[in-house]
């Protein structure tokens, strides 16, 4: 099988994973949306560490916010839940379900639309007053377009907060590296398409998304070429996984339009 269109084929990847009950999928408690409304809340970006309370606004009542690439019912209904008004993004309509879910049963307003990280025409400019973008942008090919259209949809003043993985985790042969044994296989950029033998085929079989790994210049330099200032930084792990014991594999940015 020839994937020709990654957004497609992830769409579709992604739906199966909402079916799965994958962990990304998986809606928050009512208890969780109580708590946020009498402000105690906290969010991630990555798979582990709460994004730190200082990187959002003082108060979010009232606060625009953009969950880009950031369906499953998480992010989007603690935000909404503490006072913002929040719109999600993403490529899956069954992500997408899971905030609708959400906002039914805790009778939040949650606006969801579909669509490409990438392409964010459907806003106009200085919209957003803050984005939300989790670990996602390793599912698509190439993210300084996801930059440059933030910088775009974001008011002066506001922060793009960003999940992604270090690409030092792409490096290596993901099934060895399972069983301790780090095997230096791939080079950067990294693409499931194109880096490894079968062509994704092992993914693809499993009907799984595929994933691509970015340089930090991309990922990093990407944002501070679309016009970001870098004003917050920390890195993450995944529990459990091998290379964690050497080294923190998701990296997670606060950046802000001036």
């Amino acid at each position: 099988m020839k994937v020709n269109d990654v957004r497609t084929y992830n769409r579709d990847a992604w739906n199966r994973e909402v079916e799965k009950g994958n962990q990304w999928t998986v809606p928050v408690s009512s208890e969780t949306i109580v708590a946020a409304r009498r402000g105690e809340w906290q969010i991630v970006l990555t798979p582990t560490n709460p994004v730190p309370h200082n990187w959002f606004p003082a108060n979010l009542k009232g606060c625009d916010v953009l969950c880009l690439a950031s369906g499953g019912g998480q992010q989007a209904p603690i935000l909404a839940a503490a006072g913002a008004n929040v719109t999600v993004l993403d490529n899956s309509p069954g992500q997408l379900e899971r905030d609708r879910l959400v906002a039914r049963r805790e009778n939040l307003a949650i606006q969801t639309v579909e669509g490409d990280m990438r392409d964010l025409s459907m806003f106009s400019s200085e919209s957003f007053d803050l984005i939300v973008h989790p670990v996602s942008n390793c599912f698509v090919p190439d993210i300084r377009p996801v930059w440059r259209e933030s910088y775009r949809v974001l008011r002066h003043g506001g922060n793009l907060l960003a999940g992604f993985v270090n690409p030092v985790l792409y490096l290596f042969d993901d099934d060895l590296m399972q069983k301790g044994i780090f095997d230096l296989k791939y080079s950067l950029p990294y693409s499931d398409l194109t880096s490894l033998p079968d062509g994704g085929q092992r993914y693809i079989d499993k009907g799984e998304p595929l994933g691509f790994g970015h340089t930090l210049d991309d990922q990093i330099g990407g944002q501070l070429e679309a016009g970001f200032v870098i004003a917050g930084f920390y890195e993450d792990i995944f529990p459990g996984e091998p290379i964690a014991k050497f080294t923190p594999t998701f990296i997670a940015t606060r950046a802000l339009k001036k």
